[in-house]
């Protein structure tokens, strides 16, 4: 587990739900994917530098994703992520979705990351990045 978690407030738009107000099920990977973003971010990582100086991205391999309760049309959300896994070419988040108003749990997810080359070849995570990633782990 990692002793630092990021948390990141996302409001609920129309265009998040379906025609009952209810959050379309593939949003939550959206929402999630934003906080990772801003985790890294407030981390000291960007992730458009990170491709600019190592030519390398991340993408998910893998999301395990349980669905508690629904999120509503104007809902206010918590995203909470953290760092679970970093080895070689891998990053593993435990991610999730929290109603504010109440702390209500509505998702939760492990989240599996590659590192890899424009190309789509496996890499290993540079090593700054790596080094910087470390920290945030326990």
């Amino acid at each position: 587990m990692t002793k630092f978690s990021a948390f990141m407030d996302i409001r609920v738009y129309y265009e998040d739900t379906d025609h009952g107000g209810v959050v379309y099920y593939a949003n939550y990977l959206k929402f999630m994917e934003r906080a990772r973003s801003e985790f890294l971010r407030s981390a000291g990582l960007e992730l458009d530098v990170i491709e600019r100086d190592f030519s390398v991205l991340f993408a998910v391999t893998e999301a395990h994703v349980l669905y508690h309760a629904p999120a509503l049309f104007n809902d206010l959300l918590n995203v909470e992520s953290c760092i679970t896994r970093l080895h070689g070419a891998r990053i593993s988040f435990k991610q999730s979705i929290f109603r504010k108003h109440d702390h209500k749990l509505l998702t939760d997810a492990d989240i599996h990351l590659a590192c890899i080359s424009r190309s789509g070849k496996v890499s290993r995570i540079p090593a700054s990045v790596r080094s910087i990633l470390k920290q945030e782990i326990s």
